[in-house]
């Protein structure tokens, strides 16, 4: 009878000891489900605060786009001005004339350059935005699939727990 009783003693102190191994596995994956939360929560931040600076960024190019019209269009008004001007001295100025028809027109060729600009820009943002979104994408995969199998995981702790908790009960 003692010995029986020593050798049961001895099988709940190593019951013991597995069940707070299995405590301490479960309390570390729980600690890296934390950090990983937290890493998720620090990139959606980053994201937010990325879609804010691009708005920004979009809002005060179309402030500028208006900007640089309204000055062309101003620049155009001043040219069609002076060419009414002009054209009562036409044979003494012709030359002046002439030379206001080239402003006009480099400032046409730098309304095309800044257009040209503007849609690089653009292009550039959206290539930039697309492969952020990708990132994000990916980095949800993979937090969900590493989700996933924490919880399997935790599942198979629970079910030996169980198991050695009914090991435990069927030894007493």
């Amino acid at each position: 009878g003692v010995f029986m009783y020593n050798h049961l003693q001895q099988k709940v102190r190593n019951a013991e000891a597995l069940a707070q191994k299995y405590k301490q596995q479960q309390e570390a994956l729980s600690a890296q489900l934390q950090v990983v939360y937290e890493h998720r929560s620090r990139l959606e931040r980053s994201l937010q605060k990325e879609r804010g600076e691009h708005k920004k960024t979009k809002e005060d190019f179309l402030v500028y786009k208006l900007e640089a019209q309204e000055a062309l269009n101003k620049e155009k008004q001043d040219s069609m001005n002076r060419y009414g001007a002009l054209s009562s001295q036409h044979k003494i100025l012709k030359n002046q004339h002439e030379d206001v028809k080239k402003q006009l027109l480099d400032l046409q060729l730098q309304h095309n350059s800044l257009k040209l600009e503007h849609r690089k820009a653009l292009e550039t943002h959206s290539q930039k935005y697309a492969q952020l979104q990708q990132e994000k994408d990916s980095e949800v995969t993979n937090l969900q699939d590493t989700v996933f199998k924490l919880r399997e995981e935790s599942k198979l702790l629970r079910k030996a727990h169980q198991e050695v908790h009914s090991q435990l009960l069927s030894a007493q």
